[in-house]
């Protein structure tokens, strides 16, 4: 039974036309969410490790070393079980540094370009032989199925067919993205094709070949059966290395490095695969022994790694030979498109990128996507040239070997990037150097036959034949290892690369430097990054870090402008690898120059860092960090305001007290500047930051309206433990203590005011009333006019001294603090508004001119009849001084935090001479008749309970030297957020 090429090209096109319809679908959203983020699609898309190895060459190997093939499953599925110590610290790195391939693991590990161009050279060498292996395959099966058919036509076919459909997997339009959740599906179903295709001949062979299990067993007694492949001794050298080689694999396989950490979705999918995998293979690994036994007994050529297909073509079904056919088509087909696809952006990111980075390119993306497309083109073709020239005179476990020795090169560096921090880049090359030379010295040339026998071949003490392929891979790596160990021990390690490995290792934290950017904001980060990216990607890249990070569109704190930095970095070198990313931020988003040998460390960071891993710190660790968090509790919970900060200026504590003294969180200020603060906390704190002193007493501070008295405090940080120094800064507030001295204080000078009007009214009130008294006697006893006018006199000068003695006792009164509790906002234009009426009902001032220009919203906490009373002797002065037809005029405005409120006259103004009086009680400039001296001091008294200052000018107009200004200077008042007029009040 046998197929024609056409025939074999519409099966294979159909098949994989489904897989892009499945994949498809995804990116559309059309299959449901919760089957395609299922732990069960990502554990079975791990699947392509196996490839053709799966479906042709585990059979083949079985055929060799009995069990043996086993090895090739047992090795990547121990490297699974140990997830949590060898696959997990991996993944949270290249997570965290969008690190999408091996090459960038070892470029952003080792600080070395060099480092990731040559992982890069070395798997492109060795994935030829992969690539090879998985064509051979395909070509191998179709011939067998299409005898007519040159293999050569098979290859290039399939070769052009997996570069079109790589391409349409595998280079998408979205290049901010490294998942490829469309691929993960498919390569699923690949599996699941694969998978089931082997269980279903394995049941076919037993039924129909062995006549079930009583016949196998039948079959398997029969001495000669040659059944003694599987029941010799396993060969512990092949089987060892094999095991070491598929060990490995987990971590250097371009194709595996792909599916279990770029798209990975979560670290739960990891944890299920870790045994999910070894079950798939486990399963997959069933049906081998059953296909070699089958294919024995029939028998159906001397072909075993073919068996898969020429089983079932004997049997004469062409439904189970079509689908063994696209089982492995679809083995080979999906390795090839994951491994091309990686491979590709390796090549990109460390071959192509760091020769030619795309400046003048007005769309970075459209560019990165045509040349990755070109680089998947180019490296199926090259493997096709490959398999035409050496992997045709090679069998399958071969170039399988060929393969895995040589990307085995690159396990001592990927386990040196969690475990051995010591390892730097020049240890690194030279043993990879060292052993490549090796593995293409003693196995790719002998086993390829590529030349003739050299002449120290034959002074070895072994020559390297297919049958001792594993000592000399254990030689090559051996070299590999004491060489990277020496070279690393007796060579220095770069700064760069210390704190890369630290970042690096199993449960250490990287020690980040508190330097100031050149930069000021996000949109600076926008105007640098244009001239390497474009203005449109820049600011794309800018705006996706911001909203990563959950920072605002404009960001200029800091602390936020340097982790905006990282992740920018860290975004970057998932799109062009971690060398490029680092180089050009390090250009373009650079630092300022250190003022000094000695710079901070970025405490934000390390806290962030250690919350992070709170949960995963054990023993002495743990102990520590519950210390350290109790320390900083005790700090967040102190009573007393409190913060710190750096010598730089930055903010790096702000407790939550000082978040209720200030109304400014912590959120809002740490990893700040101090000049970022509003106008009246920046100047007190920087101020007192750089300024000599180390407390201030009761410095008075204006908040919301109400006034506050302060004490600070400043020490500072540096110290044989702490030596980047800072200071810590304490704010007492002396508000309610500062209240009860002025009441204290108010309460004694009430009691002698008190005192002194007792007494004053005592002496003085008697006699006026008897004066009084007689007058109206007076007036009673004589109808002369003049007498009657001298009594009326007289009472009228009697009523003023009673007048006289009723103010003594108001400005007794004044400054009571008590009546604070009383004060409610209070509009300036309504207080100005009542105190002109008040003055209208007199009959002076009639032909004068009120003008009230005080805004409706200009507003004070205070009382309100007592701020008319203000008011009233203002303008009554101003009344008295100003000529007939004159105009007075009342403005008010908003300064920061206070409210001016300026009282201006056309009068003949105050003499200098007087200004420095007119406060006084009893002072008047008026004559005897028109005032006693007591309203301008009740003014300043009532003022100056408002917490408020007022200052006199005159003249106003100085070039007519005529008119008076009375400016009063009262805390404005500002209404709480979360509070409405009743708890205003209380808190008054």
């Amino acid at each position: 039974m046998s197929f024609s090429l056409p025939v074999l090209l519409v099966i294979s096109l159909g098949y994989l036309l489904i897989l892009f319809g499945i994949a498809h679908a995804t990116e559309k959203g059309q299959l449901p969410g919760r089957w395609v983020r299922h732990p069960l699609v990502y554990t079975l898309s791990l699947g392509v490790y196996a490839g053709t190895w799966a479906v042709f060459g585990a059979v083949g190997v079985a055929a060799e070393y009995g069990y043996g093939f086993l090895a090739y499953y047992l090795g990547i599925s121990g490297a699974f079980l140990l997830a949590p110590v060898l696959l997990n610290p991996i993944m949270r790195i290249s997570r965290a540094y969008q690190l999408t391939s091996l090459a960038d693991l070892f470029a952003f590990r080792y600080r070395s370009q060099w480092a990731g161009t040559l992982v890069t050279l070395i798997t492109g060498i060795a994935l030829m032989a992969l690539l090879s292996m998985q064509i051979k395959a395909v070509a191998g099966s179709a011939s067998l199925l299409a005898p007519d058919t040159s293999p050569h036509a098979i290859s290039t076919l399939f070769s052009i067919i997996v570069v079109l459909f790589a391409m349409l997997f595998g280079a998408r339009r979205d290049q901010t993205s490294g998942s490829h959740q469309g691929l993960v599906v498919a390569i699923a179903f690949d599996s699941l094709v694969k998978l089931g295709a082997m269980l279903l001949l394995g049941a076919t062979i037993l039924v129909s070949v062995f006549d079930g299990f009583a016949g196998l067993e039948d079959w398997l007694a029969m001495p000669g059966s040659g059944v003694s492949a599987l029941s010799l001794s396993i060969d512990d050298g092949s089987w060892r290395a094999l095991m070491l080689m598929s060990f490995a694999g987990a971590l250097v396989l371009p194709h595996m490095y792909h599916m279990i950490f770029s798209e990975n979705p979560s670290p739960r999918s990891l944890s299920r695969a870790s045994w999910g995998l070894p079950l798939y293979l486990l399963l997959l690994g069933l049906p081998v022994p059953l296909i070699l036994w089958g294919g024995m007994a029939m028998p159906v050529g001397d072909q075993p790694a073919f068996y898969a297909v020429t089983i079932p073509q004997a049997l004469g079904s062409p439904w189970l030979t079509v689908l063994m056919y696209v089982a492995g088509l679809s083995a080979a087909s999906g390795l090839m498109i994951v491994s091309t696809l990686a491979l590709a952006g390796m090549v990109l990111n460390h071959i192509v990128l760091p020769l030619r980075t795309p400046r003048d390119q007005s769309d970075i993306y459209r560019w990165l996507r045509w040349t990755k497309r070109i680089l998947i083109a180019v490296i199926i073709f090259t493997a096709l040239i490959f398999n035409e020239a050496m992997g045709r005179n090679l069998n399958l476990s071969t170039l399988g070997i060929l393969a895995l020795s040589g990307m085995l090169q690159l396990l001592p560096g990927a386990l040196g990037v969690i475990y051995w921090p010591e390892g730097n880049r020049k240890g690194l090359v030279s043993g990879l150097l060292a052993g490549m030379i090796l593995w293409a010295l003693t196995l790719v040339l002998p086993l390829s036959h590529a030349t003739a026998p050299l002449t120290w071949v034959s002074a070895l003490p072994i020559t390297p034949e297919y049958d001792n392929w594993h000592i000399f891979t254990f030689i090559s790596l051996g070299v590999n290892i004491v060489i990277f160990t020496l070279v690393s021990i007796l060579s220095p390690t770069s700064p760069e690369e210390a704190s890369a490995a630290q970042a690096c290792s199993l449960g250490a934290l990287s020690r980040p430097q508190r330097r100031e950017l050149i930069a000021t904001s996000s949109s600076d980060f926008v105007r640098q990054l244009a001239e390497p990216l474009g203005f449109n990607v820049a600011k794309r890249e800018v705006v996706r870090a911001l909203e990563q990070l959950d920072l605002p569109p404009v960001e200029y704190r800091p602390y936020q402008l340097r982790r905006l930095r990282d992740q920018i970095e860290i975004n970057l070198s998932g799109l062009m690898g971690p060398s490029v990313a680092q180089d050009l931020v390090q250009r373009h988003l650079s630092f300022k120059p250190m003022a000094s040998s000695r710079t901070a460390q970025d405490i934000q960071y390390v806290e962030r860092a250690l919350g992070e891993y709170e949960n995963r710190l054990t023993g002495l660790a743990g102990e520590l960090d519950n210390l350290r968090r109790h320390y900083r509790q005790t700090l967040q919970n102190l009573p007393i305001p409190a913060c710190s900060v750096g010598d730089d200026g930055e903010i790096l504590m702000w407790n939550q007290a000082m978040a209720e003294l200030t109304g400014i969180t912590a959120d809002e200020v740490v990893g700040a500047r101090l000049l970022a603060l509003p106008p009246h906390w920046r100047d007190l704190l920087d101020e007192f930051v750089h300024g000599p002193d180390l407390r201030r007493y009761k410095h008075r501070l204006d908040l919301k309206g109400r006034p506050h008295w302060l004490n600070l405090h400043k020490a500072a940080l540096a110290g044989p433990d702490h030596p980047e120094g800072g200071s810590i800064i304490l704010v007492e507030d002396q508000t309610e203590t500062r209240l009860l001295e002025d009441e204290l204080m108010h309460s004694e000078r009430l009691a002698s005011v008190g005192r002194l009007a007792a007494g004053v009214a005592h002496e003085v009130g008697n006699p006026v009333t008897g004066i009084s008294s007689l007058a109206q006697n007076l007036k009673l006893e004589t109808d002369n006019p003049d007498i009657l006018e001298t009594a009326d006199q007289i009472q009228q000068q009697t009523r003023r001294i009673s007048n006289i003695l009723q103010s003594l006792m108001n400005f007794a009164r004044t400054g009571n603090h008590a009546q604070a509790n009383r004060y409610e906002p209070v509009q300036i234009r309504r207080c100005v508004d009542e105190s002109i009426n008040l003055l209208s009902l007199s009959d002076k001032g009639r032909g004068l001119d009120y003008l009230n220009e005080c805004p409706g919203d200009l507003m004070v906490l205070g009382d309100e009849q007592r701020l008319v009373q203000v008011f009233v002797n203002l303008l009554a002065n101003a009344r008295d001084a100003s000529p007939e037809g004159g105009h007075i005029r009342v403005g008010g405005f908003r300064d920061e935090y206070s409210a001016i409120i300026e009282v201006a006259d056309e009068g003949t103004g105050i003499p200098p001479d007087q200004l420095d009086h007119i406060f006084e009680p009893f002072y008047t400039t008026k004559s005897a008749s028109q005032g006693t001296g007591l309203g301008l001091s009740l003014v300043y008294s009532i003022v100056e309970e408002h917490y408020g200052t007022i200052n006199v000018e005159s003249p106003a107009d100085k070039s007519r030297g005529r008119g008076t200004l009375v400016r009063v200077k009262l805390p404005a008042y500002e209404a709480d957020s979360d509070e409405g007029p009743e708890g205003e009040n209380q808190g008054s």
